[in-house]
């Protein structure tokens, strides 16, 4: 790590705050490296030669504070800590933007490995992998069984109208960024408006919830699970169905992780039964959720290629973002279809 400041983190003011709101807690210089940048928000380590936390703020020059809410994962985060998710400790939450220049918080830094790739898994062997993906399940089965009201979130959400609310948002989002005719999405929306399952009891819904968003011990226990910007109250079975989706690698291509590909790894059937068995929730209309979580991953891709196309995004491989929607609006379109 380094004793320079990385972008968007003043070291000194920094550990002036830390120093005035948690006394004692660092001991030494401060140093830092950053670990996530860009269009998300921004993660770094830091360091003081003994310890290291972790300080989450805004991406730089972000224009909808709404969308990087800071409050909103530290107090998910803050909930969870007393249950049986596994979540890194909360150190603090700072909502004074004059301090680093946004609001941000702090946690402890936890050990362990954010699994993307099958030859990561692959090193490990099929039984290892079999039980890091059962984990996977059992840990997203045990954050929708926390009951909500009793670790404070009861007013984190609104799960009356969560899906017709989700499919308007998402068809809203595909509204603003068209630019060309894709085949089957229009019709793909169209069902999936008009066969909207009843949803189950609500639940803490993480929102992007998949292998490479948990951190995983050496032992192979899920020492934590990060990346709570889109956590709410809702559907359960949105998750489920979002992390299926991520799977379905001739759909996304290089665009996710491929881990589910590795020796081992169990199929989606054995998944979604094991967190059936485990929840003891009703997956029987789980193809609905499948289908909107495709919709939901090609507007995505279709928002990001539509910026490309207008010069509001520069970097490597966003020419050929696009050329995904097409198979990511099929998928969804044949899963609705075996219902």
């Amino acid at each position: 790590m380094s004793d320079e400041n990385p972008p968007g983190l003043d070291l000194a003011r920094l550990r002036e705050h830390l120093d005035r709101e948690r006394p004692g807690l660092v001991t030494g210089a401060l140093s830092a490296r950053v670990v996530e940048g860009g269009r998300s928000n921004l993660t770094y380590v830091v360091g003081d030669g003994t310890n290291r936390w972790v300080v989450r703020r805004p991406p730089l020059g972000h224009v909808l504070p709404t969308a990087h809410d800071m409050t909103r994962e530290h107090r998910v985060m803050s909930a969870l800590g007393p249950t049986d998710v596994p979540v890194p400790p909360t150190v603090l939450l700072c909502t004074d933007d004059s301090v680093l220049g946004a609001q941000f918080y702090v946690m402890d830094f936890v050990e362990g490995t954010p699994f993307r790739r099958a030859d990561e898994l692959t090193a490990l062997g099929p039984e290892r992998t079999r039980g890091i993906a059962e984990s996977l399940i059992d840990t997203l089965a045990d954050l929708h069984a926390v009951d909500f009201r009793a670790v404070g979130l009861a007013d984190f959400g609104k799960p009356e109208g969560f899906l017709e609310r989700q499919v308007r948002r998402w068809g809203k989002q595909l509204d603003g960024s068209r630019s060309r005719d894709i085949a089957g999405i229009d019709t793909l929306r169209e069902r999936l408006t008009r066969r909207l399952p009843t949803s189950p009891e609500p639940a803490i819904v993480h929102g992007d919830y998949r292998l490479d968003n948990l951190l995983v011990g050496p032992d192979d226990t899920i020492r934590a699970v990060l990346d709570w910007e889109m956590s709410t109250l809702g559907d359960p079975l949105t998750d489920v169905a979002l992390m299926i989706a991520y799977s379905e690698r001739h759909a996304l291509g290089d665009q996710i992780s491929d881990v589910t590909s590795a020796p081992g790894y169990p199929g989606t059937d054995e998944l979604v039964a094991r967190y059936t068995a485990r929840s003891g929730r009703d997956t029987s209309a789980l193809n609905w959720y499948v289908g909107f979580a495709f919709f939901k991953l090609a507007v995505i891709l279709e928002g990001i290629y539509y910026r490309y196309t207008q010069g509001q995004t520069v970097g490597e491989g966003f020419d050929t973002i696009g050329a995904g929607v097409p198979a990511l609006v099929a998928r969804g379109n044949a899963v609705l279809e075996e219902e």
